[in-house]
């Protein structure tokens, strides 16, 4: 079982970046896939970005260029830095993992909230 615990959402204006931190129980270098997804009200759930254990990243294309996916293996967190945020950008982001490099997202974070004023 992987516990995926986010932190460090919040309020920010237009062109500011907050940092997301996910905290996973284990070994993240176990985690074929980890990545961070979103959700806004209204709308479909979408992939932000994700990172497999042998770095390769994907981003959304909307996103490309302004956020960078992370992790920091001593400390088994991935991260997710968001600059140049939009109110677009707005919305519930959720850690989550493939462990097994299948394409099941089979855990998930708590999700933290991300609002971008204009």
């Amino acid at each position: 079982q992987v516990q995926l615990v986010e932190s460090g959402g919040g309020l920010v204006q237009a062109g500011g970046s907050l940092t997301l931190s996910c905290r996973v129980s284990g070994r993240i270098l176990d985690l074929s896939v980890t990545g961070w997804y979103r959700q806004a009200p209204g709308k479909q759930r979408e992939m932000v970005a994700r990172l497999t254990v042998g770095e390769t990243t994907r981003y959304l294309d909307s996103v490309k260029g302004r956020f960078t996916i992370y992790r920091d293996n001593e400390k088994n967190t991935l991260f997710l830095q968001m600059n140049g945020l939009k109110p677009e950008d707005t919305a519930v982001y959720y850690c989550a993992t493939d462990p097994n490099g299948t394409n099941r997202w089979n855990y998930w974070g708590q999700g933290t909230q991300v609002t971008v004023s204009s």
